[in-house]
């Protein structure tokens, strides 16, 4: 893994950035072609990634700094915007990209869930590559594995700051995987009969489950909200629930309101 591609000068070129601003372009790219396919919203896709990819990033950012790092970070207030030294919290990017999706369809008169379901496959491919970044960056990293199984991080990186030359779990890659095991499953969905906004309740839903589960393995914090669960588990115990309640009213109101079928009955022949 290469934290630095090239410099320019003395400005260097981090692989972290790069793949992230990929991932992003790339998302935006397949939630366009995601809307030309389904022949709505389309023309708006590209503005909605600019707006929804930087609100996201900021979510991110900010979600990391205040929920995970605010002991460090209220002392180097000039770091805050430091990305490139760990510490991005995907929950607080998918809030605010959503918050800002929001407040643009309602703009724009465009139907908030229609589009949710639309773009949803492509939001958890973005996650994918962004996933790789961190790799690239060796944050988000997982704990010791206790055996020789394992990543070992460059003596640049957090991941070799915080544990030494110790092989740790690939939690960042599982998740990679994961989210595009998601991918493939959110397109399958979308091509049934489902209610609207159930799409992406179900893209809320199987995210927040894997990630439930892997925060088992990550390493790069360990603090426990109550003494139960690491606050990223707290959190996607809460979207998970949220999602869940949201999906199954999504196909009862569906189901109501659907009128019912008409039985055909064969008149009876006349001797």
């Amino acid at each position: 893994m290469h934290q630095y591609l090239f410099f320019i000068g003395d400005f260097p070129v981090r692989a972290y950035g790069l793949i992230l601003s990929l991932s992003i372009i790339l998302a935006t790219g397949v939630a366009y072609f995601l809307a030309k396919q389904d022949g709505r919203y389309h023309s708006h896709i590209v503005d909605m990634g600019i707006y929804c990819g930087v609100a996201g990033l900021l979510g991110a950012r900010l979600w990391d700094v205040f929920f995970f790092d605010w002991d460090y970070y209220q002392n180097h207030l000039t770091e805050l915007l430091n990305v490139w030294q760990g510490g991005m919290a995907i929950q607080g990017g998918v809030l605010l990209g959503a918050v800002v999706g929001i407040l643009y369809t309602r703009r724009h008169g465009i139907d908030t869930w229609a589009l949710a379901d639309i773009v949803a496959p492509a939001i958890i491919l973005g996650q994918a590559l962004g996933r790789s970044a961190n790799l690239l960056n060796g944050d988000a990293f997982g704990a010791p594995t206790g055996s020789s199984f394992g990543i070992l991080y460059p003596e640049t990186t957090l991941a070799f700051h915080t544990y030494g030359n110790q092989p740790l779990w690939p939690a960042e890659i599982w998740e990679c995987q994961l989210d595009i095991f998601i991918f493939a499953l959110l397109l399958i969905f979308r091509a049934t009969n489902h209610a609207k906004g159930q799409a992406f309740a179900l893209y809320v839903m199987l995210y927040s489950a894997a990630r439930f589960f892997l925060e088992y393995l990550r390493g790069d914090y360990n603090e426990l909200v109550l003494g139960l669960f690491k606050s990223a588990q707290m959190t996607s115990l809460v979207a998970f629930a949220i999602a869940l309640a949201f999906f199954l009213w999504l196909g009862f109101k569906k189901h109501t309101a659907e009128p019912p079928k008409k039985k055909n009955r064969k008149r009876a022949a006349h001797a």
